[in-house]
């Protein structure tokens, strides 16, 4: 294979490394006699070699697509494709490698296990279909099925009938039968969503488990907040075929840019800015609903009316005690609402005619009616793009009755 330089996201040329996935300006339309609907929009990023690297979004969001086309199983409109300076598809010269051709192991949803062979002959079924590429002998094969197998640990599976598994086991047989070929590139497309919700707790820890010690290359398709937030070296959330964005777990969670990204990846409160403040760096007073709210102002970002300040339930701090005096975003609230979860306590507080979500330690006792102060605290909010109403935030209309549950910790 002839490893040249690929495009960057700005379109220059970029040193190529082996297993670096780049996607550059990617489009794609579908057309019916009704409509056309543009799925991806102008998507780019890079996977750099060995990490595990997720689409995340909800259904219809484009990601399922964007993974199809990097796959050959569909051909884009527009957009560049390129795997260790290999290639695959680019709108301007007409190149196009079919999927066959492009070596890359793949598990779908539905695992596609053929019902009638053994565990063994599954894994080695890629082997067997393209031996013009491979060209192993039959003993190479058996070792490389008996390595595969051993990687998810199947080892001592391989004769028996693939039906004949659990749900789990049949996950795990579709990644050795997708590593066999020893890809450079590892397409997943919500490989657990058909798993209960006790077994797929434990698969993303096998699978996460599987990728280190292997060093693939991972593309890993979606929906799910908690898989990407556990496996994933990078995350890029999309929503209506644009990628919104991406960083690692910790920094796409604590610092989104938008509303989307922000009640799409956790439950969280949106506070709306009504007016911004007068300096656009340092702690900056905002003007919102619930009154002025002290923030770390971007520089690189003005804080403009119709943005929204986040801040997480469990960066809320209650306490029914005031806190010393000169504290800032310290607010009076009652409680509306607490629920007992076990490993913590969900309060609804209303504050100013908005109903803040707090997440707390078990330990804590409230009641519906208690009196009670809230801080947020500076360096926890966070203003981002887009309006606080009709995107799903916990921040309730004013004069919403509260629930009639006294669900007291306890």
């Amino acid at each position: 294979m002839n490893i040249v330089s690929t495009k960057g996201r700005d379109g220059s040329a970029q040193p190529a490394r082996p297993g670096q996935l780049t996607v550059s300006h990617l489009e794609k339309a579908f057309v019916s006699r009704q409509e056309t609907v543009q799925v991806i929009k102008d998507v780019s990023f890079t996977i750099e070699p060995g990490q595990f690297f997720t689409l995340l979004g909800p259904s219809g969001c484009g990601k399922s697509t964007t993974l199809r086309c990097i796959a050959g199983l569909e051909r884009a409109d527009r957009g560049h494709i390129a795997v260790g300076g290999r290639v695959l598809a680019d709108s301007e010269t007409g190149a196009f490698v079919a999927a066959s051709e492009r070596d890359f192991g793949m598990v779908f949803q539905s695992y596609a296990i053929w019902p009638h062979m053994t565990v063994a002959q599954n894994v080695a079924f890629p082997l067997h279909a393209n031996r013009r590429r491979h060209k192993l002998s039959r003993k190479e094969i058996a070792a490389r099925v008996e390595e595969a197998l051993a990687m998810v640990r199947l080892d001592q599976y391989g004769g028996r009938i693939a039906t004949k598994l659990s749900g789990g086991q049949q996950q795990r047989l579709a990644l050795a039968r997708a590593l066999i070929t020893r890809p450079e590139l590892l397409l997943l497309d919500e490989p657990l969503s058909n798993l209960d919700a006790g077994l797929r707790d434990h698969m993303r820890s096998e699978l996460r488990a599987m990728q280190l010690r292997t060093g693939v290359t991972t593309l890993y398709v979606t929906h799910d907040q908690a898989e990407a937030f556990s496996m994933s070296d990078v995350i890029a959330v999309m929503d209506s075929g644009t990628l919104i964005q991406q960083g690692a777990p910790r920094e796409i969670y604590s610092r989104p840019a938008t509303t989307f990204v922000a009640t799409f990846v956790g439950r969280t409160n949106l506070l709306s800015v009504t007016r911004p403040p007068a300096q656009t760096t340092g702690v900056v007073s905002v003007e919102t609903n619930i009154g002025p709210v002290l923030v770390n102002a971007e520089s690189n970002r003005p804080i403009a009316t119709g943005d929204s300040i986040v801040i997480r339930p469990e960066d809320l701090q209650i306490t029914v005690e005031a806190p010393p005096a000169g504290r800032g975003n310290v607010f009076a609230g009652r409680v509306r609402r607490p629920v007992f979860l076990g490993e913590n306590v969900e309060l609804e507080i209303e504050v100013r005619g908005e109903v803040l979500m707090s997440r707390q330690h078990p330990r804590f006792v409230f009641a519906a009616g208690d009196e009670v102060h809230v801080e947020l605290p500076v360096d926890r909010c966070v203003v981002v793009s887009g309006a606080a109403a009709g995107v799903g935030s916990h921040i309730h209309a004013p004069g919403e009755p509260a629930g009639p549950d006294k669900n007291a910790a306890v």
